[in-house]
């Protein structure tokens, strides 16, 4: 019974990060292309078909998913969307515009969740019963819990993704969201610098060590701006 209800709660766990992942991802392939790069579109990007997607990434997109949620409970991952250098060094805002396309995608799923899950205790379908990144509330009244931990995993993983993304470390999304408020020679000097393998190798590292401590305290912030907690 136990490893059948972990099963469901992986396979929850799953659904959720490939919408997400997919979501981000094809969202700077379709700003890319309204730039004026049809690179990612080429490559089947600009889509929420999964597929083109674990093609490119099989190891950030299934590998890790599933070694990370059986080895600490919840899912990370990446993906990745290609583009033309050569297109970002002449228009650096749209590159810059690109970057933040993905986070933002994070951020609607996230608030679409919250909505859900607002709406769901308003009408007493959930009740709020904080446990765990799947487990923000308890669903009452015959409601599925199944839809209670899938807007649980949606709201929580988005805000990580949202916030993760926007770090302004190389080569996270925000790195290039910086780009947006220099002028654009500046942005594109900077985006080389950010480009350079050193940084990419360190900058990831950093990152990931730096919101592993700020982490829970911006979950918190979340659900209290959201008023879930």
């Amino acid at each position: 019974m136990a490893e059948a209800n972990a099963l469901a709660v992986g396979i929850a766990w799953y659904v959720v990060f490939l919408f997400s992942t997919v979501l981000h991802e094809a969202s700077h392939a379709l700003a890319a292309k309204l730039g004026g790069d049809d690179t990612a579109e080429r490559g089947g990007q600009v889509s929420l078909d999964p597929l083109p997607h674990i093609q490119r990434e099989p190891f950030g997109m299934v590998l890790v998913p599933i070694l990370s949620f059986f080895s600490g409970g919840w899912m990370i991952g990446w993906a990745s969307t290609p583009y033309d250098p050569w297109w970002a060094d002449r228009y650096p805002h749209r590159a810059a515009r690109m970057a933040l396309a993905g986070p933002l995608a994070n951020l609607l799923i996230a608030v679409l969740a919250a909505v859900a899950l607002r709406v769901g205790m308003h009408q007493g379908w959930f009740v709020s019963d904080i446990q765990s990144f799947d487990h923000l509330v308890r669903a009452v009244n015959g409601t599925p819990q199944a839809l209670a931990q899938m807007l649980s995993i949606a709201f929580c993983l988005n805000v990580f993704l949202f916030a993760f993304n926007l770090m302004p470390l190389p080569p996270l999304d925000g790195s290039g969201v910086i780009g947006m408020f220099m002028s654009e020679s500046a942005a594109r000097q900077w985006q080389n610098t950010m480009r350079q393998p050193a940084l990419l190798m360190g900058g990831i590292l950093i990152a990931w060590l730096l919101f592993g401590k700020v982490a829970l305290a911006v979950l918190l912030f979340a659900l209290e701006l959201a008023g879930l907690r």
